[in-house]
């Protein structure tokens, strides 16, 4: 008689389990994302308060509608973006880093080029664009020089913080070992820099997404840039919202990524 008892409590158990873990999904997913739910009530909320028209601001189903209607239109400008985003991303940081390393080797080159670096970080990026467009040329070339300028800096400076802040407790055993400049440098300096240039792709990641994005917007003959600058001139404006909606998705995918491989180096290198 326990038995049969126990199966009824059983099956009574298992949907109320059931309830409470879909309750439970549902109030993390509202934790984490009630400030998206915000924005589009907002949006939405702002359309029909100021009366706005779909060419002056779509709603948020016409965006959403053509992103997910037209996943092709987006999909072959996305790969241009993301492909030049991430070539001049792994350029920017592999010059960066290995110009900090110059700059730790010798004096001389620390005050030519830590000044140079200040003053490229300094301007506006809209203001390079130009500059970078007629040393290298029109076109993607310069899409690609933008995303180097732009991810170069962040991995020159913690680079060089990296390679400054080294243990002085360890240096000191190979000061005391007689070891070479060359091998400090790579058993030593570097890994102990890794930690400062995982935060700087952190930093970088989705900087580089968006310079890339503003870089075809002026110069480029694909990608999101590109696909927006057309939007806007066709008067497409579904379509020009749905393209910052897929960089802004983008850019914050790289985020969480470079954060989540910043944490793992991290682990593994402290």
């Amino acid at each position: 008689m326990s038995t049969g008892t126990d199966a009824v409590s059983g099956r009574r158990d298992g949907p109320r389990s059931a309830g409470r873990l879909v309750l439970r999904a549902v109030l993390v997913t509202v934790s984490r994302y009630w400030t998206v739910a915000a924005l589009i009530a907002a949006w939405v909320l702002w359309i029909r308060v100021e009366n706005l028209n779909q060419i002056v601001a779509p709603t948020p189903a016409a965006v959403f509608g053509d992103v997910l209607g037209h996943p092709g239109v987006y999909a072959a400008d996305l790969g241009w973006t993301l492909l030049n985003s991430a070539v001049g991303l792994g350029l920017g940081m592999a010059l960066g880093t290995a110009l900090a390393v110059a700059v730790w080797a010798s004096p001389v080159l620390s005050g030519l080029m830590t000044p140079m670096a200040l003053i490229m970080r300094s301007v506006p990026v809209v203001a390079m664009i130009p500059v970078i467009a007629q040393v290298v040329g029109f076109g993607d070339t310069a899409v690609l020089a933008v995303t180097v300028v732009v991810s170069f800096f962040p991995a020159f400076v913690m680079a060089g913080s990296g390679l400054r802040s080294a243990p002085a407790s360890v240096g000191d055993v190979f000061t005391v070992l007689n070891a070479s400049r060359t091998t400090r440098l790579r058993l030593l300096l570097l890994p102990h820099a890794v930690g400062p240039l995982l935060v700087a792709l952190r930093l970088t990641a989705p900087t580089t997404v968006l310079a890339a994005m503003l870089a075809e917007y002026l110069l480029g003959t694909h990608g999101l840039g590109k696909l927006f600058a057309d939007s806007i001139t066709f008067m497409d404006t579904a379509r020009a919202w749905g393209t910052a909606l897929v960089a802004t998705v983008v850019s914050v995918a790289c985020f969480v990524a470079a954060r989540a491989a910043e944490r793992h180096g991290t682990a593994r290198f402290s």
